[in-house]
Parts: C-alpha cells; sequence; structure tokens
C-alpha cells in the first residue's frame, strides 16, 4: 500500500463515519420491557402547608443562647493528665543526663569539622530513639540502642579530642 492508497483510505473511512446518524434510540418497545420490570411508584402526597405562620423567637432568648455559647467557647479546658514516666522511661532520663554531664567535660566546641557529620549522625540516631521510646515506652531493646548510641558518641568525641591535641 502507498500513501495515494492510505489517503484514499482514510477519507473514505471519514465520509463513512460523518454519515453516520448522530444519536441512535432504541425503539419503543424496549423501554416498555425495561418499564415493566420496574418497581411500581407510590404515590407522593405533599404535606399541607401549615395553618399559621412560624413563631420567631424573642431576641431575648437568641441572644442569651448567643452568649452561653461564647461562654463554652472561651472556658479553658484542662490538658489531659501526662501519663507517668515508665522505669525504662526514667532510666533513659538518667542515662541523658550522664551524656549530658559527660559531654560538657569535654571540649567537643574545637572538633575539626571532619568529626562532624558521624558526630551530628550519633545525635540524630539518638533523638529518633528517644521519639521511638516516647512511642514504645517499654522496649529494653530501645533502651539498649540509646545507652550503646551515647556510648559511641562519648567515644568518637573523646576520639576527636585526642585527634585535635586538646586536653580532655
Amino acid at each position: 500500500m502507498n500513501d495515494h492508497d492510505d489517503n484514499a483510505f482514510h477519507d473514505d473511512l471519514q465520509a463513512r463515519l460523518r454519515a453516520l446518524p448522530a444519536e441512535r434510540l432504541p425503539p419503543a418497545h424496549t423501554w416498555q420491557r425495561i418499564a415493566a420490570r420496574l418497581p411500581p411508584r407510590t404515590a407522593v402526597v405533599p404535606m399541607p402547608a401549615p395553618t399559621r405562620p412560624a413563631r420567631r423567637w424573642p431576641l431575648r432568648i437568641g441572644l442569651g443562647l448567643a452568649a452561653a455559647l461564647a461562654v463554652l467557647m472561651v472556658v479553658p479546658t484542662a490538658p489531659p493528665p501526662t501519663p507517668r514516666p515508665t522505669p525504662l522511661q526514667r532510666q533513659a532520663d538518667v542515662m541523658a543526663a550522664e551524656y549530658q554531664q559527660a559531654m560538657a567535660a569535654l571540649p567537643a566546641d574545637r572538633i575539626g569539622a571532619d568529626w562532624q557529620p558521624a558526630l551530628h549522625e550519633l545525635d540524630s540516631s539518638a533523638g529518633t530513639i528517644r521519639a521511638a521510646l516516647a512511642e514504645n515506652p517499654r522496649s529494653g531493646f530501645l533502651l539498649t540502642q540509646l545507652q550503646r548510641t551515647y556510648a559511641l558518641r562519648l567515644e568518637l568525641t573523646q576520639q576527636a579530642v585526642n585527634a585535635a591535641g586538646l586536653p580532655s
């Protein structure tokens, strides 16, 4: 087939498509069969109109209700009680305090920039473990991981201080 044959076929197809009716309706007997299968309609009885007009609320009642709602919205609510920390959470808090004391004793502020990414990663890991421990306060595994992370952070900081020749 060449381009001329393709164009003739395409033009013929387009002409035949244009000649088709825009819309086809099914025969009337089809609609009758569909209507016969539908459940019967129930008659809708309109409700009678009220015989007297609706009463309006007096302005006093409306203002009183508005004031009551405003008071309810303004009254502060007490925050829910904070749950008591579990023994593992208390251990984690003690561990964090001891870690902070040990870090304060080291001149960590003058450690070289090449050590900072690893130290930052350990700090981030400790924060993630603390958040996981808050979600699962009875996880001994998380407490062990936190202890291990603090120990690694202290050890790496000590190595960085020694490498910088700083007094520890």
